[in-house]
C-alpha cells in the first residue's frame, strides 16, 4: 500500500468523489471507505499490480476507484441503477474497472464475465452477508483472500453487534474459509467489522 507520511493514498486520476490530493496522489479517506479504514486499524490485504479482484457492492465507485488504482483488474458488481450510473462514469476513466449490474446473491448472473480472482471483497448490507460471500467464493482461487465488511445492524437488529459477529465467523468457517484477521472499524464506521479470510485449497481440512 502507498502512504505519504501516515496518509493512505492511491495513484490515479482524481475527482471521483471530491477527494483531496497529496503529492499528486489521491487521499484514500477512511471515513468514506471501509477498506481504507481497515488499512488504518488493521492489516488487510496488500493490493498489488497483478491482482484480480471481484468487488461486490461497488455502489458509486468511491472505494472501487482506489482499488482499481492498485490492481490489474476489478470486476465491480452493483445492483441499484442510480449508483450504477456513477460507477459507469468512474469506469470510463479506468479501463481496468469492469462494471457489472447484477445481484450479488446470484453469482450465476455474472459467471460468464468473471475469471478466477485473487481477492474477493464484499460490502453488501443484507441479512445474509456470510452466505453471499460463500457463494461468490466460487470465483476465488484456492489460497486467495476474501474480505467481508460486516454491517452487523443489517444482519439482525435484535442481536448485539458482537453476537452477529460471532455467528458470522461460524458461518464462514462452515463454508470452508479460514479467518485470518478480524477488526472493528471504529472510530471510522460504527458497528462495522472487517473479516479477512483465506480460501482453503482442496483437501486442506483443519480442525
Amino acid at each position: 500500500m502507498i502512504r505519504i507520511g501516515d496518509v493512505l493514498v492511491s495513484r490515479g486520476e482524481g475527482g471521483v468523489y471530491g477527494e483531496r490530493m497529496l503529492g499528486g496522489a489521491r487521499i484514500w479517506d477512511p471515513f468514506r471507505s471501509k477498506l481504507a479504514a481497515l488499512y488504518y486499524v488493521g492489516t488487510g490485504v496488500e493490493l498489488t499490480a497483478g491482482m484480480r479482484v471481484l468487488y461486490l457492492g461497488a455502489a458509486n465507485g468511491t472505494t472501487v476507484s482506489h482499488v482499481a488504482d492498485y490492481v490489474e483488474i476489478v470486476y465491480a458488481v452493483e445492483f441499484a441503477p442510480r449508483p450504477m450510473q456513477d460507477l459507469l462514469e468512474v469506469a470510463r476513466r479506468r479501463p481496468n474497472l469492469v462494471p457489472i449490474m447484477a445481484d450479488a446473491t446470484q453469482p450465476e448472473q455474472y459467471a460468464p464475465l468473471v475469471e478466477e480472482v485473487d481477492l474477493l471483497y464484499q460490502d453488501v448490507a443484507q441479512p445474509d452477508q456470510a452466505a453471499i460471500l460463500a457463494r461468490n467464493c466460487a470465483f476465488l482461487r484456492p489460497g486467495g483472500r476474501a474480505i467481508l465488511m460486516l454491517k452487523t445492524r443489517s444482519v439482525d437488529i435484535r442481536k448485539t453487534p458482537e453476537e452477529v459477529f460471532r455467528a458470522t465467523l461460524g458461518e464462514l468457517a462452515a463454508a470452508g474459509l479460514e479467518v485470518v484477521e478480524t477488526v472493528w472499524l471504529s472510530p471510522y464506521h460504527k458497528d462495522h467489522a472487517a473479516i479477512v479470510c483465506t480460501k482453503r485449497a482442496a483437501g486442506d481440512a483443519r480442525e
